[in-house]
């Protein structure tokens, strides 16, 4: 992850009070670093802001870190800007000690990264999400940088960030980077529901589904994936789907059933592109169209569904929306049996005994 934060936005912020001549000095050889810097003259920037810098101004130290962060006056050095920034960061000096979280998160020593987060915050400093990443390589394993971790993305997502949130419930759902909590994962994914994130919203209607966290209540369920199905997500208008066909949190109602698999099929979604070829087969929630089945299945099959490629067979075996050909009826028994459906290969079996 890349530090971004401006040099430049924080020089023309920078002022001190001209109280003493040895003040107004300061001030002087702190203008002539910021008025370099700004003519791109950064070997002379550099000058003065180290004059300054080893005289113990907090700015200027910090100044000096951003340069050698970015290689501006002076080579490239990561351990020299931490350096600098740590010495800005004991005065007390804000940006220095966020800048610290930072790069102490970027290298994963995330025990100094909560240390000088906690500093920031004292100083009023709210964590933004472009601040810090959003996670790194953990291990299944909880390790206590691993928990600081979590802090951090924790109070980034108090305060309201719900992609964060949502990451957080994902984590706890799945036990990556912390000991697995579907408690916490309702917790978090519902914060990020309530803001309006249709993923969180999808995920929350799954708890609620699966009573993993909260209580089984297929109602709850059918309320998120409603919310997030109403804003195009297309795993979240299957399963609302699911729900009316089986009348779990609604009354049953085939035709509701078909309509949300409608939308959900024709955003690629294989299982509703199935399952709306049923529909069509069988007349449910729709008027019986065999060719509309056939059609559906085909969407399906093209993403690997082999229970689709069957029912193509039986079509071409059956002449059902197709022109009867038992040869054609073969060939598809034999894409299903290749994606694994033993009722495939049987068919297929069968009919090449009988020389089709």
């Amino acid at each position: 992850m890349t530090v971004k934060h401006s040099l430049i936005a924080l020089l023309l912020g920078a002022s001190l009070s001209l109280a003493s001549p040895v003040m107004a000095n300061i001030q002087d050889d702190f203008d002539a670093g910021v008025s370099a810097y700004r003519t791109q003259n950064y070997k002379q920037a550099f000058y003065f802001f180290e004059k300054l810098a080893k005289e113990g101004y907090a700015k200027a130290q910090y100044n000096l870190g951003v340069m050698y962060r970015d290689g501006k006056g002076v080579d490239q050095d990561k351990e020299q800007a931490i350096y600098w920034y740590f010495l800005a960061a004991r005065q007390g000096y804000l940006n220095a000690q966020v800048q610290l979280a930072k790069l102490y998160y970027e290298n994963m020593d995330f025990k100094q990264s909560k240390y000088w987060l906690e500093q920031a915050k004292k100083q009023g400093y709210t964590p933004k999400p472009d601040d810090f990443g959003v996670g790194h390589d953990m291990s299944n394993d909880l390790t206590e940088d691993e928990q600081v971790s979590i802090y951090v993305l924790e109070e980034l997502a108090k305060n309201g960030e719900s992609e964060i949130q949502k990451v957080l419930g994902s984590m706890y759902y799945n036990g990556e980077g912390v000991r697995q909590d579907y408690g916490q994962a309702v917790s978090w994914y519902r914060k990020a529901a309530e803001q309006g994130d249709a993923k969180a919203q999808y995920n929350l209607g799954i708890m609620y589904d699966n009573g993993k966290g909260v209580r089984q209540d297929y109602g709850q369920a059918v309320s998120w994936y409603r919310k997030a199905a109403e804003q195009g997500n297309a795993k979240a208008q299957y399963n609302l789907g699911i729900m009316h066909d089986n009348g779990h949190g609604v009354r049953q109602d085939y035709h509701q059933a078909a309509a949300w698999w409608q939308k959900a099929a024709e955003q690629g979604h294989a299982k509703a592109q199935y399952n709306l070829g049923v529909m069509y087969a069988d007349g449910k929630g729709v008027r019986q169209d065999y060719a509309q089945a056939v059609a559906w299945y085909r969407k399906a099959h093209a993403q690997g569904d082999a229970q689709a490629a069957y029912n193509i067979g039986v079509h071409y075996y059956n002449g059902e929306g197709v022109r009867q050909n038992k040869s054609t009826a073969k060939e598809w028994y034999g894409k299903s049996c290749d994606l694994g459906d033993q009722d495939g290969c049987d068919k297929y079996r069968k009919l090449n005994q009988q020389g089709y």
